[in-house]
């Protein structure tokens, strides 16, 4: 697969009271929308459930890339495929069959994906690889916006690439936590091609040129940069 960073923003930092409006604002420029769903079970935040995203779905055509920080994934997830997600990514954590939900996921016409915690080790989860679309590496602890990025956990980004490019597999390596223009490089540099970003661009005056910035910053690391806006519909195509 040809790397070309995906820059996908966290709506989690936007303004929940114009949600619609804020997505609308980087269209053009994002990759993905990336959408934090918790449940006050697996993490102590409760942000949004199916229904907001089913609306919310109706107010753009940027992809959706949903998080789902949840219990019981197998009975949410396929939902969310259904609603028109792109990608659904449930937590290795909270699913004792993940290569069970990533068939069930893309019978349900999204792309499926993994993502693994702060604090669990990567390794047993090298041989779902194959099964997956997307694996999501935390660079901070689940849950929470706004916590600093930590590089120490690029360490398992780098056991994924390595894996992947040995075994020529078809996967993006996200990473979400922290990501921002002082940090996007290294986690380029360590392998991720999709990065979630929240305060750096909701954050920032212009959230489109933010997302620009990040885009190149992390496309000089891969060498391969990308238009705005077509890595996403095509990068998995």
């Amino acid at each position: 697969m040809e790397r070309t960073p995906i820059i996908a923003p966290s709506i989690l930092a936007s303004d929940f009271s114009r949600l619609a409006e804020e997505v609308r604002a980087i269209e053009g420029a994002a990759d993905w929308v990336h959408v934090d769903v918790m449940d006050n079970h697996f993490v102590p935040n409760l942000t949004i459930g199916l229904p907001v995203v089913q609306s919310l779905r109706k107010a753009t055509d940027i992809p959706f890339d949903v998080h789902l920080m949840i219990n019981d994934p197998q009975r949410w997830a396929p939902g969310y495929a259904e609603a028109g997600a792109y990608n659904v990514t449930f937590h290795a954590e909270a699913c004792d069959d993940p290569v069970a939900l990533a068939k069930t996921l893309r019978a349900a016409g999204s792309k499926a994906g993994l993502a693994i915690d702060r604090d669990t080790p990567v390794e047993p989860y090298l041989e779902l690889l194959p099964y997956l679309d997307t694996i999501l590496i935390m660079t901070i602890k689940a849950g929470f916006g706004g916590q600093a990025f930590m590089p120490e956990l690029l360490g398992k980004v780098r056991d994924v690439r390595r894996r992947a490019d040995v075994n020529d597999l078809q996967i993006r390596i996200e990473v979400d936590g922290g990501i921002a223009a002082d940090t996007i490089e290294r986690a380029a540099e360590a392998g991720a091609d999709a990065f979630v970003a929240g305060t750096a661009v909701y954050g920032a005056a212009d959230p489109a040129e933010a997302i620009r910035k990040l885009r190149g910053l992390a496309a000089a690391r891969m060498g391969d940069a990308a238009p705005a806006g077509d890595a996403g519909r095509e990068g998995l195509a």
